[in-house]
């Protein structure tokens, strides 16, 4: 099943907004139904397929056959661009620019590599694509006409070995399926991000993606033991032990190059095995800069949960601590910060970890709410992508932006960011709501995730763009990194080149020159077009 072409995930789970919270947006933010009506898929007009009939016929021949190359309008709608506020605004305003000329879906790393030499053959550029979940400009390369390179097909589990707990992935398994096969062996990869339903195993390499119980299992670049890359160049592999010293690791540049220097063909993963019990519940802190210190307290000195999240007060107050009960906290008269904690593994560890953990976060001020906050906050955790389809629906604005920074600096990364989005949506006429959490905690640090929601303005994504550029700016003004899970695309491209340095870039450039000559692999995407 495919993804909404102007929305998040499946159609059957998005609901509306709650009256009384449609009632709070417009009386605390101003926002007011969009006069526009909206259009159907059958309302947009897509250019015709430039790619004449010989790369048709050479993509095919590629990919086993024409059904696996598809020009249809519905294929071509769905592969535009990916599921940003901004993308999904201009997708229902029939803005289809960045439509590919067709969409090919390989099924074997040698035909991946044949549809690159089709590509180089005939200009066409490749973006490949995952679940299209990027929320950065992942998908929209800056160049004329490319393929979309759509990998379902390679959706197996290729290898299990249980004595060394690792697993060959293919990357166009969306996360549930991957689970699902693992499970099947009595293993678990751990990895739950926001995305999870829809995001797939070679996504998650690509972007250096980050799961919820990331405190626990980790990031998923600390997963991966090794990779097959395709490029137009040949077949680049990594990773042959757990650990070595022969140089430096090339996994290192495939991880997070967002399709830019190849496409991801398959990823060795290390796996865990099932966790016998999980167990989630709620924390209550008088004020964030209260509950921040108690996390650090956990991420450097344990015991670490599984999960450990942090929301201010106003997203504590708003409710998006559980997205599945937005304006709860408001109908509750709440106050202070709700943490989240998680605990997944054996019962006997579980419960020693729990104990002690809740002994930390006493003695830092916390008080304990009970098991119902975190089962909600379980329950509803992927939710939040189809409530910001429903906020767009009744005239307001909502996305998302994060970062990440050491513990010394969050507090001021917190304050700029917050400021910068503010002050700049208030001078627009559009004062907004700013809400952050700690999503992810390291022993020297932590990430912040903001959520903004306003009035949607006379043109949203002009609205938007210089609110998202002053806080690209406070980010890198404050010591935060661009992106610590979204990853760069193009929306954060610019700020990437200013924090990587220009011989990092052009180490970079050097890198893309040797395994895409040609530019034809996302160009734009991570680093700027010559």
């Amino acid at each position: 099943m495919d993804m909404l072409w102007n929305g998040w995930g499946d159609p059957a789970k998005a609901a509306p907004l709650p009256g009384t919270v449609t009632g709070v947006l417009r009386d605390l933010l101003g926002v007011k139904p969009r006069a526009t009506p909206a259009l159907g898929p059958d309302d947009i007009r897509l250019p015709p397929t430039t790619a004449g009939p010989a790369a048709l016929a050479a993509l095919a021949e590629a990919v086993g056959g024409e059904r696996h190359v598809r020009t249809d309008p519905g294929s071509r709608i769905r592969h535009t661009r990916g599921k940003s506020t901004p993308d999904l605004l201009r997708i229902r305003a029939g803005d289809v620019t960045d439509v590919p000329q067709a969409v090919v879906l390989p099924a074997t790393h040698d035909e991946v590599l044949a549809v690159l030499r089709a590509c180089a053959g005939h200009g066409l550029a490749v973006v490949p694509f995952g679940g299209g979940t990027s929320v950065v400009g992942g998908l929209a390369p800056r160049r004329g006409a490319f393929i979309a390179l759509d990998l379902r097909r390679m959706n197996g589990l290729l290898d299990l070995d249980p004595v060394s707990r690792t697993a060959v992935l293919q990357p166009g398994l969306r996360a549930p399926e991957a689970e699902a096969l693992l499970a099947g062996h009595g293993f678990t990869l751990g990895h739950f991000p926001q995305s999870f339903e829809w995001a797939t195993i070679g996504g998650f390499a690509a972007a250096r993606s980050s799961g919820q119980a990331s405190a626990g299992y980790g990031r998923f670049d600390e997963m991966v033991l090794g990779l097959t890359l395709a490029t137009p160049e040949g077949t680049l592999e990594t990773g042959r032990a757990p650990r070595s010293a022969a140089g430096p690791d090339l996994r290192q540049l495939v991880l997070g190059s967002e399709g830019a220097f190849g496409v991801i063909t398959s990823v060795t993963v290390r796996v865990r095995p099932l966790p016998a019990v999980r167990v989630y519940e709620g924390w209550r802190f008088g004020s964030f800069e209260e509950g921040t210190a108690a996390l650090r307290r956990l991420a450097q000195d344990g015991p670490r949960p599984t999960v450990l999240r942090l929301s201010d007060e106003t997203e504590t107050l708003i409710g998006l601590a559980q997205p599945d009960a937005i304006g709860a906290g408001l109908a509750q008269g709440g106050a202070g910060c709700q943490a989240i904690t998680g605990y997944e593994g054996t019962a006997e560890d579980t419960a020693y970890r729990r104990e002690r953990a809740a002994a930390v976060l006493t003695e830092c001020g916390g008080t304990p709410v009970g098991t119902e906050p975190g089962e909600r906050w379980a329950h509803g955790r992927y939710s939040a992508p189809y409530l910001r389809d429903a906020l767009l629906d009744v005239g307001a604005f909502a996305e998302t932006l994060e970062t990440a920074a050491f513990w010394s600096r969050v507090p001021d990364l917190y304050t700029a960011v917050r400021t910068a989005l503010t002050d700049t949506l208030t001078r627009a006429g559009t004062p907004p709501l700013v809400m952050c959490h700690i999503s992810h905690v390291y022993e020297n640090g932590a990430s912040l995730y903001f959520t903004v929601v306003s009035a949607q303005g006379e043109d949203p994504v002009a609205h938007w763009t210089p609110a998202k550029h002053a806080a690209n700016e406070a980010v890198l003004a404050t010591g935060g990194t661009i992106s610590h899970h979204h990853g760069v695309g193009t929306d954060h491209r610019d700020w990437y080149v200013r924090e990587a340095g220009p011989l990092g870039v052009a180490a970079l450039r050097a890198v893309k020159r040797r395994l895409d000559p040609d530019g034809l692999l996302n160009p734009g995407v991570l680093l700027p077009t010559d």
